[in-house]
């Protein structure tokens, strides 16, 4: 979701899925072609309010053990920190300027990954971010903890592509 182009409004691409095991869950299809290639990854707001990440591990997303690969894991994490910071980022371009992540499960074919997270602090220029992504097809063991800092780097320019 990072570094929003000037012709890419990534908020506007926000799509809600309407049937099949994602059924009201959103999606952004054509906003970040590299998220496009890992994913797909999905987000909602839950019952409580809370903002949710999640998406369903299948081959593609293993390393050489079948386990899921690290880099899947932190490419999900960076997917979930702009879903999370939505509204304190809301308006502007912004980047992740720090990512600290701590691998501590993993998960496996078929499995459903989640992730929920927080905004610790919001500033002018920067927002503090942190999550945990665990493995909900085993009772939500923990996969990532994890923090970050998404840098705003402008204002959000409307120029009608892509929007």
């Amino acid at each position: 979701m990072d570094g929003a182009a000037e012709d890419n409004n990534y908020a506007s691409k926000l799509r809600v899925v309407t049937e099949g095991e994602w059924a009201g869950w959103s999606s952004y299809p054509g906003g970040d072609p590299f998220e496009d290639l890992a994913g797909p990854f999905y987000c909602r707001i839950d019952e409580a309010g809370a903002r949710v990440c999640a998406f369903r591990a299948e081959r593609k997303h293993m390393n050489g053990g079948m386990f899921m690969h690290g880099g899947c894991v932190m490419t999900f994490a960076d997917f979930c920190l702009f879903w999370i910071a939505r509204e304190a980022i809301d308006g502007t371009n912004s980047v992740t300027a720090t990512f600290n992540g701590e691998f501590v499960g993993s998960a496996g074919i078929g499995d459903l990954v989640e992730c929920r997270g927080e905004v610790v602090k919001a500033a002018r220029s920067m927002v503090f971010v942190r999550g945990i992504i665990s493995n909900a097809s085993r009772d939500g063991a923990p996969m990532m903890s994890f923090s970050s800092v998404l840098k705003k780097t402008g204002v959000l320019k409307k120029t009608g592509l892509g929007s």
